[in-house]
């Protein structure tokens, strides 16, 4: 399994996986990590396809967040769908990460 990812000026959109569970965080936390060791801080996960999390893919993100705002960005949650929003919500990372309907509108908060 790949992750893909785009750029949108300074801004690069990761698309995560199906699930976010051990094997796969490992690989989004290599991609991400990747782009913020090229200096791309600014950082949207799209997560309209992830419909399965277990602790290590949460803190997996969480660890994401600490080090983009390290690098002086953040990471950005667009897309989630019902279950991953209530999943949010009940570990109350909904306070720690902005959340958007749209990458679109995850893309343009950084502005």
């Amino acid at each position: 399994m790949q992750i893909t990812t785009e750029t949108f000026g300074d801004v690069v959109v990761v698309h995560t996986p199906d699930d976010l569970m051990e094997e796969t965080a490992r690989l989004l936390s290599e991609a991400v990590e990747g782009h913020l060791h090229k200096g791309s801080s600014a950082i949207v996960l799209q997560m309209d396809r992830t419909d399965a999390f277990d602790s290590v893919g949460l803190t997996a993100i969480v660890n994401l967040q600490d080090q983009a705002r390290q690098a002086g960005g953040a990471v950005k949650i667009s897309g989630l769908p019902d279950l991953g929003r209530k999943i949010f919500e009940v570990t109350r990372l909904d306070q720690r990460f902005d959340l958007f309907d749209s990458v679109i509108d995850a893309v343009a908060s950084f502005r």
